[in-house]
Order: C-alpha cells, then structure tokens, then sequence
C-alpha cells in the first residue's frame, strides 16, 4: 500500500468549486493535479469515443480509473516532499463505479484501494447559487447532490476523514484548508 502524508483531494459533487479553490492554491505556491475527468470527456468527444459518462459508463469508469492512478504514480515518482493538491481521487472514480452500478475486474480496483492520499480529504458540498452546467458537465442539480453523498460515503469506507468546506470566499476556503492541515502560506 502506497500511503501518503502530502497528496490532499479536494473532492465533491460537480461544479462545487473545486477547480477554482485549486486554481487559488496554485497561485499560493502549492502544486496541483487538476480532475482527469475533464481531459476524458473532452478527448472522447473530439476523437468521437463511446468513453462518456452519458454513452458507455463502463468504458468512461475504466479510463478514470486508469488516468487517476497514472496521476498518482505521476506525482509520487517526482518525490516531491511539498503538499500537492489533487482536483479529485482515485475514491472518486470508486465511487462512481459504485453508483452506477458498473462491474470492475477486482485486480483493478484492490490496485486503486492500495494508493493512499493524506488521511484528511476535503470535500465540498453541493452549492446551487454557484452550480452550472456545460459541454462536460451535464449532472443536474439532484445528480449533483447525490454525487457529494456518495463521495462522502466512498472516502469513508476507506477509512479518510472528510472535512466539509464551508460555503465561503474562495480566499477563505484556502485559509480553512491551510489552517486544518496547520500549513502556513
């Protein structure tokens, strides 16, 4: 097992804010691993894949499963002993599989359970006067709820402690996540 003390998730339902909170901790300095998801989507439907959460949710499942890991593996063969904060984890992809119902090979998925992120995740909850839709995020509101429950519930299971982000200032929510993991920046 891969355990590491310097991998942060930001983690949640979609369009909570967690690309621009990683954006912000990027211009403080911190190193960041933006969400797979998105290159995924964009690359399926430039190339004209059946990889998409609305067309093969098996195929999309694998490839997220697949991209998360690399980035994972990215990152730690850097040894890099600063914080990095990731745009989602790999518990994210697991618990997408797990919502909809997908069959995985089981040599996949105990391979994704064996890397390990900081035992602290953040997640973000679901947030209606900032929530929007667009070409790769197409959940609707309920959707989105649902995705923030079982997000919560996956990281859990795997034994992470969920910190909620309260709903404030983008500048506010990196000062709560700096002062939770006692950061200075």
């Amino acid at each position: 097992m891969y355990q590491t003390t310097n991998f942060i998730v930001l983690t949640g339902g979609p369009g909570v804010g967690k690309t621009t909170l990683l954006t912000a901790l990027q211009r403080r300095g911190f190193n960041t691993v933006p969400e797979d998801a998105r290159q995924i989507i964009k690359e399926q439907l430039e190339t004209a894949g059946d990889g998409l959460p609305w067309k093969n949710k098996l195929r999309y499942a694998k490839l997220m499963l697949t991209a998360s890991c690399v980035s994972y593996e990215r990152q730690l063969s850097k040894n890099i002993d600063q914080y990095i904060f990731f745009d989602r984890g790999i518990p994210d992809t697991l618990a997408y599989i797990n919502m909809e119902g997908l069959m995985i090979e089981e040599q996949l998925l105990q391979k994704a359970k064996k890397r390990r992120y900081h035992k602290k995740v953040f997640i973000l909850p679901p947030w209606a006067d900032i929530y929007e839709n667009d070409n790769e995020r197409k959940q609707t509101w309920q959707e989105a709820e649902d995705t923030f429950t079982v997000m919560k519930d996956a990281y859990e299971e795997l034994g992470y402690e969920t910190i909620e982000v309260p709903k404030i200032t983008v500048a506010e929510r990196v000062l709560f996540i700096l002062k939770t993991l006692e950061l200075k920046n």
